[in-house]
């Protein structure tokens, strides 16, 4: 691969490491086995330095072409672009501020492989605009102390990017906080059906030493973050519908048994299944199309971002989050249907665990449960109609009585 490798050539890259990864998703997901070994491979061959400039290490790949990977990644393993989205997300937002010292210190450390994971959502008695992880200064740096849940990618992170609260003025803030100390504690808690091996458990922090360089105001934030990280979450979705239409067509191709009242003496030749994997191919296509299609607009949301156009900036965010959530109502709608419709063309025997084909709905269903579809699909209208701005960062929490 040469030193400035275009975008065919790094697709040729990974696609073998995707297939290592491929090779083993079936036992991971029936021995709920953590995928360290896959995190290694894709660390090895620098996956998490992809949107880092050509000249500071990484692959310098734009927006589309990230999410192009990332859904051939999903189409591997469901699990892993999901809990590389705390990671993708940081480094996006590194890119939206000028360069500096210390991002270059930070993208040097993910060339080398080191991955950022998260901790953001807080559970059990807490109300809606509440922050129960705090950071409190002292004189080398910051305490923090909370526990985060829905904590993703944090099992096989270096780093976690904590949203909590300064004590000394009541500010949001991120922390990012090394998870090689005592102070922090992770644990393989997730209860999901689905996306099982993504590390989205319980995280603690006690006494967590962070560096006073580590702290960033949240409100700094890159404007698209929100249409960003659902932007990996519907990738993610579009690689699980190749997924299923790869296993359906393979279980049509390799199918002996048949019924009596089909139509073919083969089912690879039944004109109804494979009607099936037609409709099955022709879904799979849209949602990837549109996923595509909505990466246009966050990559053009951070092409601008930079202008001194404020203007043509907020219109740009706009247009991403807008685009996202159409992207999200039909992948959200499709790739479950999807799931089921696969068994059409398959049989009963296809329903055994020891193939694990359920898993393509169980995962699609719990990705298309984060960030309420119903309403996205206001805000579309809302600004359709009206031209009111969609929700850009909200919170969730306990509701008043």
């Amino acid at each position: 691969m040469s030193q400035h490798p275009s975008f065919q050539q790094l697709v040729e890259h990974f696609r073998p490491v995707f297939s290592q990864i491929a090779e083993g998703t079936l036992q991971r997901e029936r021995d709920r086995e953590l995928p360290y070994q896959p995190l290694a491979w894709l660390k090895l061959a620098k996956f998490g330095a992809l949107r880092i400039p050509v000249e500071q290490g990484g692959y310098g790949v734009t927006l589309p072409q990230l999410f192009i990977l990332l859904t051939e990644l999903a189409e591997a393993d469901s699990n892993l672009p999901q809990a590389l989205r705390a990671h993708f997300a940081f480094v996006e937002d590194l890119l939206n501020q000028p360069d500096s010292e210390v991002r270059r210190r930070w993208f040097s450390r993910f060339v080398a492989g080191e991955l950022v994971g998260s901790g953001w959502t807080e559970i059990g008695d807490v109300k809606v605009g509440e922050v129960i992880t705090k950071v409190t200064p002292h004189s080398d740096g910051w305490w923090l102390n909370g526990e985060k849940f829905y904590s993703t990618g944090t099992l096989y992170a270096d780093w976690i990017d904590v949203y909590a609260q300064r004590v000394d003025d009541g500010s949001d803030v991120i922390a990012l906080v090394n998870v090689h100390q005592s102070g922090v504690e992770r644990s393989d808690d997730w209860d999901g059906f689905g996306q099982k091996l993504t590390g989205s458990g319980t995280t603690r922090f006690t006494q967590a030493q962070v560096d006073s360089a580590h702290i960033y105001p949240f409100n700094q934030r890159f404007r698209y973050q929100t249409a960003f990280y659902q932007q990996v979450l519907l990738a993610t979705l579009a690689g699980i519908s190749k997924a299923l239409t790869r296993d359906a067509s393979e279980g049509v191709a390799n199918r002996q048994r048949v019924f009596s009242h089909g139509n073919a003496k083969l089912v690879r030749h039944d004109v109804q299944v494979l009607q099936v994997v037609g409709q099955l191919a022709s879904w799979s296509y849209a949602v990837e199309a549109t996923v595509n299609r909505a990466s246009e607009a966050l990559e053009y949301a951070y092409y601008v971002h930079d202008s001194g156009d404020d203007a043509l900036i907020d219109q740009a965010n706009i247009n991403a989050e807008v685009e996202v959530a159409k992207a999200q109502v039909i992948a959200t709608d499709l790739v479950p249907r999807a799931a089921t419709e696969l068994f059409n063309a398959l049989g009963a025997s296809d329903t055994r665990l020891s193939k694990a084909l359920d898993r393509h709905w169980r995962n699609a269903r719990t990705l298309s449960s984060h960030n309420p579809m119903i309403y996205k699909l206001r805000n579309i209208g809302d600004w359709i109609v009206n031209k009111n701005s969609p929700t850009f960062v909200w919170q969730i929490g306990h509701g008043s009585q």
